[in-house]
């Protein structure tokens, strides 16, 4: 790959299809996959990974709000898109961009109702999310019966699909609690499906899921994190390849004397000579503050360049004391050899966090070498 020449984050198109392929080798063939690629891509390129995903065969993405799936249609995306977490002044916009909205409680049910039958609507495809466990969206298995009277009560709208969300399917620990939620789950499906009279897909599993519980793969799973290169277990995350590197350069570099001192508050305090380097990137780009003052780093021409006093807005500092480099040299901050989650743990963090928080104004740079 050519050297940064900026700060920018690239985006491995190849390390995305490997990704692809060792997720869907967990599936069974006639099970479909939806693709999670919300917000930007998990901080990427949203519309580069959903060509490239398109490319590769994927059934169906996945978006949190209408806004999101606006845009992957606005890119020509034509694949079926569901919003997780849409609210009811987007209805409008969501059939009119062909988008398929999670209906999560008796509101927003009636409320979409209400507006399909306004717009004459016909077997509109909607997803009916259930909560099994998480507490966060979804109807409760009490709530069966309304769920059912409401599709009854329409010709506007279709269910076309069923699901719920596993709250710990990474965690060996809360085994018996996520099959607990699969079997409240199919539990719920099977109710319905006697008293609708069809079948909607049925999906449940994330990407943890598809990796530690294929019984429950049901018609479709859905994997966001795993996509991007991360399986929130250390084996798992050895067979999947992370696509983005966040790059910079060196901008100045600079020599401090014994005492001097580096950066707002004066934070870095030079006990020997120093040399520092100043990087055009800060917690404006999402490097943020709790990596500053040596708790994180970077690597320079293979070298470890601890990040010295407060992050700033736009500005790190870091020392490459005994570190052979020149100014205009590139600087990787995470991806190849220091790992995302790696570099997160030393901010007290995770990896979705990192990735997600890189700023738009970081250039995208898309490459399949």
């Amino acid at each position: 790959m050519p050297k940064a020449r900026e700060t920018v984050l690239e985006i491995d198109l190849n390390a995305l299809a490997h990704n692809y392929d060792y997720l869907r080798s967990k599936t069974d063939k006639d099970v479909k996959l939806m693709a999670v690629v919300k917000a930007f891509g998990y901080g990427s390129d949203v519309a580069g990974i959903a060509r490239k995903l398109v490319e590769l065969g994927v059934d169906y993405f996945a978006v949190a709000y209408t806004d999101e799936g606006i845009a992957l249609r606005q890119a020509g995306i034509e694949t079926p898109i569901l919003v997780l977490h849409p609210q009811s002044v987007n209805f409008e916009a969501i059939i009119e961009n062909c988008l398929e909205p999670s209906l999560y409680s008796k509101f927003v049910l009636e409320e979409f109702i209400e507006t399909a039958e306004r717009q004459n609507q016909k077997n509109y495809p909607v997803h009916i999310k259930f909560n099994t466990g998480l507490n966060r969206l979804g109807f409760s298995e009490k709530e069966t019966q309304v769920v059912r009277d409401l599709l009854k009560s329409t010709e506007a709208l279709k269910a076309a699909s069923f699901f719920s969300h596993l709250a710990a399917s990474e965690d060996w620990r809360e085994r018996e609690f996520t099959l607990l939620q699969i079997h409240t789950f199919r539990n719920i499906a099977l109710k319905l499906y006697d008293e609708l009279g069809y079948r909607p897909m049925l999906h449940i599993c994330n990407t943890s899921g598809v990796i530690n519980y294929p019984r429950a793969h049901f018609d479709m799973v859905r994997t966001g994190i795993g996509l991007y290169g991360f399986g929130n277990d250390e084996p798992i995350d050895q067979k999947l390849r992370p696509i983005a590197t966040l790059k910079t350069i060196i901008s100045q570099i600079h020599h401090m004397k014994k005492g001097e001192t580096l950066g707002y508050n004066r934070a870095f305090k030079a006990k020997k000579v120093t040399k520092t380097a100043t990087l055009p990137l800060g917690h404006a780009d999402g490097i943020n503050r709790q990596y500053g003052n040596s708790r994180a780093g970077v690597i320079i021409n293979g070298n470890y360049a601890p990040i010295i006093g407060n992050v700033c807005m736009d500005m790190i500092m870091v020392d490459i004391t005994g570190i052979d480099c020149e100014e205009g040299d590139e600087v990787i901050v995470f991806g190849g050899p220091q790992h995302a989650t790696e570099f997160a743990a030393k901010g007290n963090t995770i990896s979705y966090e990192l990735i997600t928080g890189i700023s738009q104004r970081v250039k995208r740079v898309l490459v399949s070498n």
